[in-house]
């Protein structure tokens, strides 16, 4: 786990101030790899490449980056190829290894297969690899974005890193992207590949991109497709999923250092610390965070359940307000922009706990998606249900669950009582693309705060169509398919930039072995009737380790997602802290946003309502990065 950045040439002339403008991007991201750092430039200054080590495989200087290969190519990279010891074996033939990293096996498989080599590899990675045989950057992001890849163009020069923050000194100037602005009101995260940052866009997952003859492509080299096999029985899934699981957990231990666990106390973080604990079990640290002022908000006693059933040692952070006020802007720094929900501020104090202890964690993220794990699913699907009893189709096999199976389950959505509520006031006779949408849409109850004819609306709106819609790996009638999916697509990278932040931010490098692509390939093919079996969300997944889940775990319909007191703490402790900062001039000045309304309106939020956590990242965002641009580009100056 690293942090990669780089320029290079698009008309192959030298780059002014070439060293000044990597040594910025390398300073902007050291946070990532306190280990050691390099840097490498050709001898015409046409192309340079930095890198920030965090070492966990093959800890010698063999392991250094950016990393020479006798022909010539030159890699910079973050991430782990967890397959790269079965790679060896197969590139060993045509390749002399001098290293035992897994970084000279990406550069060997590029010998032999070329930019395709990238579909060989299994994973969290983001790459650039220099080619000066064919003067060409080879690029790739690995196939869910669990590592990260931003890019810009500037004055014929293509730069890139690893965080947005590295490419703000090369920047003319720091302007807002007002549609991608308009995808964070809307979804709390931009689902394009623009970034809040005017003219930086992020690499997509599943994607490559190439440098060459002055110009930037794009290809999709991955996705994942929902065709169902309805010869799989719940058996042999069940069956499958714990291969295909152990064999993830146990590749995603392969490191020269310790690694521990996340813990929250749900499905997802328990099963992989009992499976990494029953695998490793000299790997028996585990960190959890806790608002233990705050009893609706602690899940600390599932998480010392687990804890005591694998037998790992866990450490707890009890988290306060005062933690809140002193860190918040940090996180919105480590961000880059603010995306998803509150949870990314716990996030980054429980890997500040980890990172006291060891290096490598491992999460739970990727369960929901891929095993159907939102309660928004059972809304949809409800008014699904409906709409086929008033149509007289019930009957026609594109539904996987029925009344008599959801019902038992509609107290999961008792949180959700003011969403229902906004849902079926608009009717039930749209398509379900435009259902979906109002259940995903965050920008209704800011009418007052957001001048939303200064935005584009309709953007929004034609993105998510975009991405909802595309048949090309879905069923036409594959109603949970199209939900689950486009929280795949879009929700998880988001969740997952989280995930890397918060944990880069310490030097601390977390795995998600439940987004190990055969197992995501194979789950896409299992039929909704096996994988939402009695109504029941996570049902397929919660049944499979049955025997291992402690009871309390296995059991529980109520885990909230990392929540945070923050309506309780708007009201007392962070009342003032809140209001000072809408009431600076900054915030008074932004052309998009009404901060009066912000505080008429901040202490009305419902318990788990994210507007004040947005609205209030989003400011902080422009103190930081906006307000302060002149400060960054002058380390490039």
């Amino acid at each position: 786990m690293c942090g990669i950045g780089g320029a290079v040439s698009l008309n192959g002339q030298p780059i002014a101030q070439l060293d000044r403008k990597l040594t910025a991007i390398s300073q902007l991201i050291e946070h990532r790899g306190p280990d050691g750092h390099g840097s490498w430039a050709n001898d015409s200054g046409s192309v340079g490449l930095v890198h920030r080590r965090l070492a966990i495989i093959d800890l010698t200087p063999d392991g250094a980056q950016p990393m020479a290969a006798p022909n010539g190519t030159v890699l910079t990279y973050n991430g782990e190829i967890y397959n790269y010891v079965e790679l060896r074996d197969t590139l060993s033939r045509g390749w002399d290894f001098h290293s035992h990293s897994d970084t000279e096996t990406i550069l060997a498989a590029y010998e032999k297969h070329g930019a395709d080599c990238v579909e060989h590899l299994r994973g969290m990675f983001s790459y650039a690899l220099w080619d000066h045989r064919r003067n060409v950057l080879e690029c790739a992001r690995d196939r869910f974005g669990i590592k990260p890849f931003y890019y810009t163009v500037v004055d014929g020069v293509f730069y890139f890193a690893s965080e947005v923050k590295a490419l703000v000194p090369i920047l003319p100037e720091v302007e807002i992207d007002r549609k991608a602005l308009t995808e964070y009101l809307t979804f709390q995260y931009p689902i394009t590949e623009l970034t809040l940052f005017k003219g930086v866009h992020q690499l997509h997952p599943g994607h490559a991109l190439t440098v060459k003859n002055g110009q930037v492509s794009i290809r999709k080299y991955w996705d994942v497709r929902y065709e169902h096999d309805h010869s799989i029985t719940a058996d042999a899934a069940r069956q499958r999923i714990h291969e295909l699981l152990s064999d993830s957990v146990n590749v995603h231990l392969r490191a020269d250092v310790p690694i521990g666990a996340y813990l929250s106390g749900g499905v997802d973080s328990s099963l992989i610390a009992l499976l990494a604990a029953e695998y490793s079990p000299d790997n028996n640290l585990a960190f959890h965070g806790k608002f233990t002022a705050y009893p609706g908000y602690d899940e600390s006693h599932h998480a010392e359940v687990v804890a005591q059933k694998a037998g790992m040692n866990l450490h707890q952070i009890d988290i306060g307000a005062m933690d809140f006020e002193n860190n918040l802007a940090k996180v919105i720094y480590h961000l880059d922009y603010p995306v998803a929900g509150p949870g990314s501020f716990p996030q980054y104090m429980v890997s500040k706990l980890a990172s006291e202890h060891l290096k490598v964690v491992l999460g739970g993220q990727g369960g929901d998606e891929i095993f159907g794990g939102y309660a928004r699913y059972m809304v949809g699907y409800l008014e699904r249900l409906i709409l086929g009893a008033l149509d007289g189709n019930l009957d026609d096999g594109s539904y996987s669950v029925t009344f008599e199976s959801v019902i038992p389950n509609l107290g999961l959505l008792r949180e959700y009582k003011p969403l229902m509520q906004q849902f079926f006031s608009k009717g039930m006779f749209e398509t379900l693309d435009r259902r979906f949408y109002r259940l995903i849409d965050r920008s209704t109850d800011m009418a007052d705060e957001i001048d939303w004819t200064a935005l584009d609306g309709a953007h929004a709106m034609e993105s998510y169509l975009g991405v909802f819609n595309d048949r090309s790996v879905i069923a036409e009638n594959a109603h949970l398919d199209s939900m689950s999916r486009f929280d795949f697509k879009r929700l998880l990278p988001a969740l997952l930039q989280v995930e890397d932040r918060m944990s880069m931010a310490h030097g601390l490098e977390s795995r998600v072995p439940l987004l190990d692509h055969p197992l995501v390939e194979y789950a896409a093919t299992i039929p909704p009737e096996v994988k939402y079996e009695g109504g029941r969300l996570k049902e397929l997944l919660r049944t499979t380790y049955a025997d291992t889940l402690p009871s309390s775990i296995f059991e529980r319909r109520d885990k909230m997602g990392f929540p945070v007191p923050l309506k309780e703490w708007y009201a007392g402790e962070l009342n003032t802290f809140v209001k000072d900062i809408f009431h600076s001039q900054s915030a008074k000045d932004r052309h998009f946003m009404n901060s009066d309304a912000v505080l008429a309106n901040f202490d009305k939020d419902s318990r788990f309502s994210r507007k004040t956590w947005g609205l209030l990242s989003l400011e902080l965002w422009h103190q930081q990065f906006v307000d302060k641009a002149h400060e960054f580009r002058a380390m490039a100056a």
